[in-house]
């Protein structure tokens, strides 16, 4: 899943950045309000974490911005004023949930999990199940029926998108977008690499649990009976 965080404050944002990246998150910075918009109307993240006091354009007019946009990607507001006429702010704009610094990483990291479940997306808190597999994104192990393997980080992360899409075709460039950011220089062939290995590991195991290619479109996990 993709974090953006946007935070003017350079020392939280790579303290957060490094926080979510050991919960095998995958993380980009905004350091001001403009960034962070033309960041989120892109509209690949998961979940954003949005600081209220930025230069350039303030968290509000972010979230403002967004939500006139169409955009319904779940907001996390960070910010230093804790009053609740400021809480009530935020989430009147569209806000998903509010916490003020200094907080703590266990309660960010519970109420992260927590705005992903409030929109239906797959929180790997236990480890993620498809068809005869499953995958712990945590210490990256995939597991069939009692037998076990260590995937390396970029295998899990394309796995658990595969699974969080609900069997629906997913595209490579939604995956490069996803997995490396909209902004990354990384080409179909890499995506095909990793589908590759990804197919290798599945037939180890002998896993019911199948890749399948859409010519022209992408790729779909299917599981047979």
């Amino acid at each position: 899943m993709r974090i953006l965080i946007v935070e003017d404050e350079a020392n939280l944002a790579d303290a957060l950045s490094q926080i979510l990246k050991k919960q095998h998150y995958s993380v980009d910075v905004a350091h001001d309000g403009q960034e962070g918009l033309d960041d989120a109307l892109t509209g690949i993240y998961d979940l954003m974490l949005l600081d209220i006091m930025l230069p350039e354009m303030d968290g509000m007019t972010v979230l403002k911005t967004i939500r006139a946009e169409g955009i319904q990607t779940p907001v996390i507001m960070l910010t230093a004023k804790g009053e609740i006429p400021d809480r009530i702010a935020g989430l009147d704009y569209g806000a998903d949930d509010y916490i003020a610094k200094p907080f703590d990483t266990g309660e960010l990291l519970a109420r992260i999990r927590a705005a992903l479940r409030r929109k239906g997306e797959v929180v790997p808190e236990d480890g993620l199940r498809f068809g005869d597999i499953e995958l712990n994104t945590a210490s990256l192990k995939l597991t069939c029926r009692g037998k076990e393997l260590k995937l390396i980080l970029k295998e899990s992360e394309l796995l658990e998108l595969l699974i969080s899409r609900k069997q629906a075709v997913t595209s490579k460039e939604q995956m490069i977008e996803k997995l490396w950011g909209f902004d990354s220089d990384v080409e179909h062939n890499n995506v095909e690499v990793y589908i590759s290995f990804l197919r290798k590991k599945l037939a180890f195991l002998q896993s019911s649990v199948r890749i399948n290619t859409i010519r022209g479109v992408g790729y779909v996990l299917e599981a047979s009976d």
